[in-house]
């Protein structure tokens, strides 16, 4: 690690519409607690910041839909969150808010200096305004269809069935959804920051000087940068927000995007008088935790700030990573479909570890990943309690059993007593360099081999066996298995804290310190232990159909719940119909489409021509697997270029309320080109 002289974590901050989910926890939170519980043992000066994010759209969105103010939603979920935090065990040394006054006063503190300078371009542009609600549409208050994918219900920011990123004027059929009406443009003055203009700093900055960051990092910022970046407006029209700090600027707001990031100073400026030390000076070393969907913000547009106000340091690195999947499919909030921690700290209580365990040891680090409650009691039952507290568990109770709890003084020592004691610090190291790249799932490893090593090492010496008639051969034993557990109390401590706390009791120690954690003598010879107990518990087969059953239950209950289908569109008229020429076809070939996620390029025999189809199915298909399959395609919509790709059509699709893509297919062999009608 290189040397600084502080360390500032931040992790993102979440919105305060809604509890928090095993995804959140997996994505940010617990890889920031383990990294920053990593410097505190190493005694770095270290601050780890968070807060709840309580502007934007989607706040004043469930409001609208509770009949309540915004205000009520984010008191409600800032103190559900916090607490569920604490309770966890988050260690941040703040959990602030963005409508704390100071946050206000930080933002527009910012945004002013910013605009002193001239960093900002002012333009009045056309906006879509609701005509029967007297008021501009934000992106996420327009809906319509995308011309991407044709998703009926995609927003005015972004289509969250295709991911395609979206200006509202791209929307098919746009409509309010506050009134349901049609929307009109006026026109409305709005301030951008000009992000094309830091274009040469930030290549310089990120594709020459931040090559060693996470391949998924790097590799959006350079898609980013390579494509040419846009001047991005900083302000909106809304009632819910900071204020624009300029006169005549009434009704306008920082947009969230402006305003969340300058949390992390607001907070930091709450928690300590000495918050320039952390922010200002080049010394410190600033990591952002955060998703995958918040790369560009904190790598592109956040140090684009920082950098325009110039007397901010910038981010060091950006460990961030991709989605953690419930039972193979995507959590959401809307359908109910998560494991929320709330929920899980009253079904499991004590078993915050155990999470923590699951989350880190499956961490979605290079690629999404799948949450099941299956695994999390395999890794509790098979690698927790058989493995660590096992250890554990035999080398306390055989030391109380054959020396009544008094460390035993070691005698000679053979080849196999030293390679244990070797292997020590060589695992340490081993955790250290992975704990050091932001390789949670790696160093996590490392420390259950600590505790592998123990089990094998009591198995292959079976002190059991040999104690009448070589006790001091069997105080060897001890002695070593009791410097192991102590080890253990230290390296498993950033990932297992509660477990590592308890461990120490059980061996009636105090906190070893890091630097001492590969060394083989922690504990001294005629240091008395505690009676122990059991460090983990089994998790039941009924526990887990319990949590099983409630899913299904509300798979059930999505897939039953006739609210959730969208209500029929107006009425057209059968001439509109039979405008539309919709044939059979064959897919033929299917590739992703590079530097996407949700685009497959599909070539489909239509009977009539072969063609090309970009379709936006990419994760809820493989493209080898459909080759072949029997499709509808709307052949004579008008093409439109998709990334570079003319896509020459659309094929049919059915998505049903719980998300589910399904090809709609003729059900007998029909030859390609026949007419549906």
């Amino acid at each position: 690690m290189i040397k600084f002289k502080r360390h500032l974590i931040t992790s993102a901050l979440p919105y305060a519409n809604g509890p928090l989910h095993i995804g959140h926890l997996a994505g940010v939170y617990v890889p920031s607690d383990i990294y920053t519980r990593y410097l505190r043992l190493r005694g770095e000066d270290v601050i780890h910041i968070c807060g709840s994010d309580e502007h934007g759209v989607p706040i004043t969105i469930k409001a609208r839909l509770e009949g309540v103010t915004p205000r009520e939603i984010i008191d409600r979920y800032h103190e559900l969150n916090k607490k569920a935090f604490e309770d966890f065990g988050i260690s941040f040394d703040i959990y602030s808010r963005t409508s704390n006054d100071i946050h206000y006063e930080t933002a527009s503190e910012i945004f002013r200096s910013l605009y002193d300078k001239g960093e900002f371009i002012e333009k009045t542009t056309p906006q879509y305004y609701d005509g029967e609600a007297k008021v501009f549409l934000a992106d996420r208050y327009i809906q319509g269809t995308c011309p991407h994918c044709s998703n009926e219900s995609a927003y005015g920011d972004q289509c969250e069935k295709c991911g395609t990123s979206l200006n509202a004027t791209d929307l098919i059929n746009p409509r309010s959804t506050i009134s349901g009406s049609k929307p009109v443009m006026r026109e409305t003055k709005h301030w951008y920051l000009p992000l094309d203009k830091y274009e040469p700093f930030l290549k310089k900055w990120i594709l020459e000087g931040k090559k060693h960051w996470k391949h998924n990092v790097y590799g959006q910022c350079k898609s980013w940068l390579d494509q040419g970046l846009q001047p991005r407006a900083v302000s909106r029209d809304l009632d819910w927000g900071v204020p624009v700090p300029l006169p005549g600027a009434g009704g306008k707001v920082l947009y969230v995007w402006f305003d969340a990031p300058i949390g992390y100073i607001s907070a930091t400026k709450e928690l300590t008088p000495d918050w320039e030390k952390y922010w200002k000076d080049a010394e410190t070393r600033m990591v952002h935790f955060i998703g995958k969907d918040n790369i560009v913000f904190h790598c592109i547009v956040f140090p684009s700030m920082l950098h325009a106000e110039g007397s901010y340091i910038l981010p060091d690195n950006v460990p961030a990573n991709e989605f953690l999947n419930l039972e193979n499919d995507k959590i959401s909030t809307s359908r109910n479909w998560a494991v929320w921690l709330h929920e899980y700290l009253e079904d499991f209580p004590g078993k915050q570890d155990v999470l923590r365990y699951v989350l880190c040891a499956n961490g979605p680090e290079t690629k999404d990943n799948d949450f099941t409650w299956k695994d999390f009691q395999a890794r509790n039952n098979n690698e927790l309690v058989a493995i660590y507290g096992n250890f554990v568990n035999r080398a306390i109770v055989l030391t109380n059993k054959y020396f009544e709890g008094k460390v035993p003084e070691r005698a000679a020592l053979t080849e196999y007593d030293r390679e244990v004691l070797d292997a020590l610090p060589e695992i340490k190291r081993r955790l250290e360099e992975s704990l050091d790249q932001y390789r949670f799932r790696e160093a996590l490893r490392e420390a259950l081999n600590l505790a592998r090593l123990g089990n094998k090492y009591l198995a292959d010496t079976e002190p059991w066996k040999i104690w009448k008639s070589d006790p001091g051969r069997v105080a060897t034993i001890m002695n070593i298995s009791i410097q192991i557990s102590a080890a253990l109390t230290v390296l498993t401590e950033p990932f297992l804290p509660n477990s590592a706390v308890r461990l120490r009791e059980f061996l009636n120690i105090e906190p070893i310190g890091w630097d001492r954690a590969g060394e083989s003598d922690l504990v001294p010879a005629g240091h008395v232990i505690g009676g122990g107990g059991l460090l983990f518990e089994k998790v039941t087969d009924e526990q887990v159909e319990q949590q099983v059953n409630k899913l299904l239950a509300t798979r059930e209950q999505n897939s039953n719940g006739k609210q959730d289908l969208p209500p029929a569109k107006d009425n057209i008229s059968y001439e509109q119909f039979s405008a539309m020429d919709i044939r059979t076809g064959t897919i033929i070939s299917a590739e992703k489409v590079a530097k996407t996620k949700k685009l497959l390029k599909l070539t489909i025999d239509t009977g009539i021509d072969t063609r090309t189809v970009v379709s936006g199915i990419a994760e809820y298909f493989d493209p080898e697997k459909i080759v072949g399959k029997k499709v509808s395609v709307l052949v004579n919509l008008e093409p439109r270029k998709i990334r570079g790709i003319d896509s020459q059509g659309m094929i049919l699709m059915a998505e049903d309320t719980g998300g589910r893509l399904v090809f709609v297919s003729p059900e007998d062999d029909i030859e390609n080109g026949s007419i549906i009608k």
